[in-house]
């Protein structure tokens, strides 16, 4: 069962590159003034955490307190109501300059997840909430071929880097949209269009989420029946065939230029854009900053915001914590099972 704190669910929360907007929206969301519907564990360094009480003097330092990476779910649960944990996932003082980041900031960001992983593996927490990496940090300095939260995760729970047995998806408020391929460049992801794949990705999608589901189409027009290219027709119409064969509700290939649309309207529960920016920018143009990133496929319930660092801003006490905050209501609802809508069963 989830790690709870009384009634409320535990989430573990990354701080993302630790330089960047990460560790100011942490404390904005844990120690607000709001009551939350879940308890925060914060994965964020002391040396992070410190420079922002200067400037953000108004939240409530008292009630943060840190504890030893080894703390158990039992000992979360005996704290006070009012004390938002942290555990520090380096455990070392070190200089931070917020917006300029570097080697130190790789390693604190990737030691933050690896820690999430584990606490959320192990059942100490309900779910893990991860703030922004800088992705070209982090392959520079700790990790060559770092692409992303979605296939460093899906690789350390051995589900291989392309194994589309777990999908990287979005949950907005009128509209969830999953991809076929994530961070790719667009040549390498048209190459990734093939019936194999569409059709492991729609039953990844059926099974840990499940409803009406439509395929988006490659092509202007979905090809218009070949005039405008013939992979929709020789790539898509195939693995929807085989999918509905199977029994899951897909249709498709749609034309992408008004599909998004259509689903928002309520006539389909998901799109599976075929590629990074098909889905993407729909998503953000239709609810940025109130989007949350969801792994389908872990072994546990993984989320995300759906914006960067913003390192320029980074440490001014300028970044706006709501869409850390609207992430974290999604995941109390996805464990809850409000969500996703016309699901089938969450794994």
């Amino acid at each position: 069962m989830p790690s709870v704190l009384g009634d409320r669910p535990l989430l573990a929360i990354t701080q993302g590159d630790p330089s960047g907007i990460g560790p100011e929206i942490l404390a904005k969301v844990a120690l607000g003034a709001d009551p939350l519907p879940f308890r925060p564990l914060l994965l964020v360094e002391e040396a992070a955490l410190a420079p922002l009480e200067a400037v953000l003097p108004h939240l409530a330092w008292d009630r943060l307190r840190f504890v030893g990476p080894g703390t158990g779910a039992e000992e979360l649960a005996a704290l006070p109501e009012t004390v938002v944990p942290a555990i520090d996932p380096l455990g070392d003082p070190r200089p931070l300059r917020f917006g300029e980041p570097g080697a130190a900031d790789a390693a604190g960001a990737l030691a933050a997840l690896d820690l999430g992983i584990e606490l959320t593996s192990e059942g100490v927490a309900a779910a893990l909430l991860t703030a922004p990496v800088a992705k070209g940090v982090i392959a520079r300095h700790e990790l060559p071929g770092f692409t992303g939260h979605t296939e460093y995760l899906a690789e350390r729970c051995g589900l291989g880097r392309y194994g589309r047995d777990y999908l990287m998806a979005f949950l907005a408020p009128d509209l969830q949209v999953a991809l076929l391929s994530t961070h790719v460049p667009l040549a390498t992801a048209i190459d990734l269009v093939t019936p194999e794949r569409i059709v492991t990705a729609l039953s990844c999608l059926d099974r840990h989420a499940g409803g009406r589901i439509a395929v988006a189409g490659l092509n202007p027009h979905a090809g218009e029946e070949g005039l405008l290219g013939l992979e929709d027709g020789e790539r898509i119409t195939p693995a929807v065939a085989e999918a509905r064969a199977r029994g899951i509700d897909a249709y498709g290939p749609e034309s992408a230029d008004s599909l998004f649309a259509r689903a928002r309207s309520g006539e389909f529960d998901w799109v599976l854009a075929l590629y990074h920016d098909q889905g993407l920018i729909a998503v953000k143009t239709a609810a940025f900053g109130l989007a949350t990133n969801w792994t389908l496929g872990l072994p546990f319930l993984r989320t995300s915001v759906d914006h960067g660092t913003a390192f320029a801003i980074a440490g001014k006490g300028r970044a706006d914590e709501r869409p850390l905050a609207a992430a974290a209501e999604t995941t109390v609802k996805l464990i809850q099972g409000e969500l996703p809508r016309g699901q089938r069963r969450l794994s």
